[in-house]
């Protein structure tokens, strides 16, 4: 049993709360720009001063509302500037906030206020509160809908209402809280079941972000800027904004990724956060241009390149002809890349799922590092993370500042320190499974290096064990598979059957362009396709290469390509962009019958 500890760089005192860092900053640095907020079609500078007097005001008009100290608060919104002003808006009123992904069902929505006792809720638009309306009846404690588009907007309504509330009846309320006192709900996904809520205090969140910042002292400084696009509902969005606003990073809020590419453009961030799926598509965005027009050689050297280039930060650094190799792609090729960046970042944060080792390499190599975090939301987001002159390709990194990371007898990881939650929210039964003396039963799979660098290399509950009785990890197969552009989602499989498969879907994006490099009519579907002798031969190269990285008994022997990818909106992914393994399994049965049928 391995075990590795980083001792803490900066204590949570009792009497901390998440609302401080609002009026420190506006008593010390108020004319600092915390945010970059979207107004019809300009970016317009928020003051931190500006910043704690809207907290405040609309803090008031919760109070002259009847929010109580403790109160449950529901949050029901995109990747805008509202959310986090609403986010302190509710602490400094007492209150806990209950995040819920904007893409949630009436059933979901029912089931996380219903569970957590909401007093009250803010929706986006008259959508979200037509789903709300569905289910009002069976909230009986819910006391308040309040919409933050529309006419009454909720940010007006709530600051005409606290009008006659004082600051220091707001200040008294908010110093109510202290460091142990419960600031948020966070319900996971859930792969399975229903999605169980993760209490988190006010320490966990503070120590979060003062790991965050011990690691990242030159992203996470005043001049620096981040553009969020991840939705706020998931946890390493949430405290990477509470990361910005701690330590005076301008942030700025982007809510649909179809805007995305000019949002980064016109914002320009000095760095951005996002899961693999995103960098995954920036990459394969960028190869599908290049080779539709005519310059796919020229993009294939440079990734070569870039992968090499980094390889070698590795092991010596490089010699003069990769160097020079490297700065003559570096303005054909990387420069384009950093410039639909926005062309200030120096470097990203990747959380949710791996990277994979050529990805890393490849965004190393063309100059925007990507550093890999590995956390969970009962661990309020990182537990470990790569970070500059730490940047171990293929792991997650060591243990952030005050948390200690342990290897169970059977490959469980296991984590320990103010970061992890306190327990799941009504369910005792689930919290006792998951908290053994302080230590939290992550579920995944990993390994410890002698230098405390982690590696994550399976899920415990995704382990497959093959009818001749070989346990395999899919996760190290599937992200291989994935990080093909013409891949969207795969999906291995074999529990209890003589030899391991895969389902595996087509990235629509990068379909057309394969289409046309293959001759193949353009008005051919993915359905019309999936029999088809160069399809299947080039996803059959990549599954062999994949297999390359396991023995012989975990290799992928069979695969099937599915007519239709892997969405959200169809039940098969998390918000999170997580796969629901049984879903799939239940969904695509035929499919998986097909790989073993005689």
């Amino acid at each position: 049993m391995r075990e590795f500890s980083v001792p803490a760089t900066a204590e949570v005192a009792p009497e901390e709360n998440l609302t401080d860092m609002v009026w420190a900053n506006a008593e010390r640095f108020g004319n600092a720009v915390s945010f970059r907020r979207q107004v019809d079609g300009t970016w317009v500078d928020i003051t931190a001063r500006d910043f704690a007097a809207q907290v405040m005001a609309v803090a008031k008009g919760l109070l002259a509302a009847g929010l109580e100290f403790g109160d449950r608060v529901g949050l029901v919104c995109k990747t805008r500037y509202e959310w986090s002003l609403l986010d302190f808006a509710i602490w400094a009123a007492g209150g806990v906030v209950v995040p819920i992904y904007e893409t949630s069902s009436a059933d979901q929505v029912e089931w996380i206020l219903s569970d957590s006792g909401a007093r009250a809720v803010f929706v986006e638009t008259s959508a979200h509160r037509a789903l709300v309306d569905e289910v009002v009846g069976k909230l009986p404690e819910l006391r308040h809908v309040w919409q933050i588009d529309g006419p009454a907007a909720a940010v007006d309504e709530l600051t005409a209402l606290g009008a006659e509330i004082t600051d220091e009846q707001v200040h008294e309320r908010r110093g109510k809280a202290g460091a142990g006192d419960t600031a948020t709900l966070v319900y996971t996904s859930g792969t399975t079941g229903r999605p169980k809520g993760c209490t988190l205090t006010h320490r966990n969140l503070l120590a979060e972000v003062r790991g965050a910042l011990s690691r990242f002292p030159e992203i996470l400084t005043s001049g620096q800027s981040l553009l969020l696009f991840l939705p706020l509902a998931h946890i390493l969005a949430r405290s990477l904004a509470l990361s910005c606003v701690y330590s005076r990073v301008t942030l700025g809020h982007s809510p649909d990724v179809k805007n995305l590419v000019e949002d980064l453009g016109q914002f320009r961030p000095t760095f951005v956060v996002a899961v693999p799926r995103v960098f995954e598509k920036v990459y394969n965005g960028a190869k599908q241009k290049a080779h539709a027009g005519g310059k796919g050689k020229i993009f294939d050297a440079a990734e070569a390149t870039s992968v090499a280039y980094s390889e070698a930060l590795d092991n010596g650094g490089p010699g003069l002809g990769l160097r020079l190799k490297h700065a003559v792609f570096d303005k054909l090729v990387f420069s384009k890349l950093r410039a639909a960046l926005g062309g200030r970042a120096v470097s990203a944060v990747s959380g949710g799922a791996p990277l994979g080792d050529r990805l890393s390499h490849f965004f190393r190599g063309a100059g925007v590092p990507v550093y890999e975090g590995y956390g969970l939301t009962e661990t309020s987001a990182a537990a470990c993370v790569t970070y500059r002159g730490q940047e171990k390709v293929g792991t997650v990194g060591p243990p952030v500042p005050g948390t200690s990371v342990k290897i169970a007898e059977d490959g469980e990881i296991l984590i320990k320190g103010d970061i992890v939650f306190v327990g799941y929210w009504n369910n005792e039964t689930a919290t006792k499974e998951a908290l053994e003396d302080g230590w939290f039963h992550t579920g995944d799979i990993g390994e410890l290096d002698s230098d405390g660098f982690l590696r994550i290399t399976g899920r415990k509950k995704e382990i497959i064990v093959t009818a001749g009785g070989k346990n395999v990890a899919p996760a190290q197969l599937e992200d291989r598979i994935r990080a093909h552009p013409l891949i969207s989602q795969c999906m291995v499989v074999g529990d209890k059957q003589p030899f391991i498969g895969a389902l595996i879907t087509i990235d629509p994006e990068f379909f057309p362009s394969w289409k046309e490099s293959r001759g193949k009519p353009a008005s051919a579907e993915v359905p019309d396709l999936i029999d088809d002798p160069d399809l299947l031969a080039e996803i059959q190269a990549v599954v062999d290469e994949a297999n390359k990285t396991v023995s012989k008994a975990e290799a992928i022997r069979k695969f099937r390509v599915l007519p239709v990818d892997f969405t959200e909106a169809g039940g098969e992914m998390t918000p999170s962009l997580k796969l629901k393994r049984n879903v799939v399994a239940t969904t695509y049965a035929a499919d998986i019958d097909a790989i073993y049928a005689k």
